[in-house]
């Protein structure tokens, strides 16, 4: 079987864990500062705090935007269920805003006219979440325009896009957020085994949200409500959660970094040759915007409805069958049983109901060779 996507480990990569196997720290050593520190160089933002899984740095960048009971969060359907889960841990509402046709990133122009039937209702965002889908940025500008007109908070997922870049402005500096969200799954551009991180221009959230990954502990005097501390004292002055990273994975993590941009490389080079041998079959190839570098995570297609009579099912079912481990990414978030007993129902977002009846998400990582990506293609030819 090829997998939809599979994580590059070098011998580097080992080596860098066994160090710090055989050191005195495996967590909150000086590994996980170090990593912190080189994702701030890769992605020029100010601060970098990194947990156990990108789904706690929803959660704590959530918390520290102060989003809570009586909130709203908005965010798109064609994603994973913890770009709105994150909400609802906050005992925050959940809302969703209907995607590109072309892109299938979140529609600006749906967001607009949902915000402006927001304000008529009262009931208008604390936090819009715009997902960068497979690697390719959102349209960060406008979404922040937006912001500032309408008065929400900006969390990027951006799990499926370190090394990103928009107009040349790498996708985690925040420059059009206030935090961004990364994730180390295995599957994706970097991995730390698992993890993630949240990046912010803004010191306050950076230090609410290192609190919030530890239990909302403090060990910084100047921080203490005691004047008179003990060498031993420390305070919680949140209630935070136990999200730490660890130092085994954080030094996984510093070791892949240093080849993100090669990572980035290859799966767009793999993508345009995708891009080459699919030309001309009843599918719509991904469409990138010109101003945009994708990460290119996932490389999905869509079947046609002018295609070769075969169903969506059939097709991925016969790609299975042939060793090609196709996915789909995503079931739409709202029509999950769990959405749907929140009151979310089918026809209420249209482009990401059409997108997941015809999407199929083909074999894409960094180690894949010319060889097996002209397997898929031939066994994509075949299914057709």
């Amino acid at each position: 079987m090829i997998p939809y996507g599979r994580q590059d480990v070098t011998q580097s990569d080992i080596d860098a864990v066994v160090h710090v196997l055989k050191s005195d720290f495996l967590t909150q050593g000086p590994a996980i500062p170090k990593f912190e520190r080189d994702l701030v160089a890769a992605t020029r933002a100010g601060h970098a705090v990194a947990v156990n899984s990108a789904t706690s740095a929803l959660h704590i960048a959530c918390l520290a935007l102060e989003l809570g009971a009586g909130d709203l969060l908005w965010t798109v359907p064609n994603t994973f269920v913890a770009s709105s889960n994150c909400a609802l841990y906050c005992g925050a509402g959940v809302d969703f805003v209907d995607i590109d046709p072309q892109t299938w990133n979140l529609c600006v122009p749906s967001l607009r006219e949902k915000l402006s039937r927001a304000r008529r209702s009262g009931r208008l965002p604390k936090v819009v979440v715009p997902v960068h889908f497979s690697g390719q940025p959102t349209e960060q500008e406008e979404i922040w325009e937006l912001a500032q007109e309408y008065g929400f908070k900006v969390l990027e997922d951006a799990s499926h896009a370190i090394g990103a870049s928009r107009g040349g402005e790498p996708v985690g500096s925040c420059r059009w957020s206030n935090i961004t969200v990364l994730s180390f799954h295995p599957v994706k551009i970097v991995t730390s085994g698992e993890g993630g991180a949240a990046l912010t221009n803004d010191s306050s959230l950076a230090e609410r949200m290192a609190m919030l990954r530890s239990h909302g502990i403090t060990r910084d005097p100047k921080r203490f409500s005691d004047r008179d501390p003990a060498p031993w004292h420390y305070e919680q002055q949140m209630l935070g959660f136990n999200y730490r990273m660890t130092d085994i994975h954080a030094v996984l993590g510093t070791s892949q970094l240093a080849r993100l941009a090669d990572y980035v490389e290859r799966r767009n080079m793999l993508a345009r040759r995708y891009d080459a041998a699919l030309r001309g079959l009843p599918l719509r190839l991904p469409t990138i915007r010109p101003e945009n570098r994708s990460a290119f995570h996932l490389y999905v297609v869509r079947m046609s409805s002018a295609g070769a009579g075969r169903s969506h099912r059939q097709v991925f079912e016969e790609l299975r069958r042939r060793g090609i481990g196709v996915n789909l990414h995503y079931t739409p978030v709202h029509l999950q049983p769990y959405y749907r007993q929140l009151g979310f129902e089918r026809g209420q977002y249209p482009e990401a109901e059409a997108y997941a009846e015809s999407a199929i998400t083909l074999p894409l990582f960094p180690a894949m060779t010319e060889s097996q990506q002209d397997s898929v293609v031939a066994a994509l030819k075949a299914a057709l």
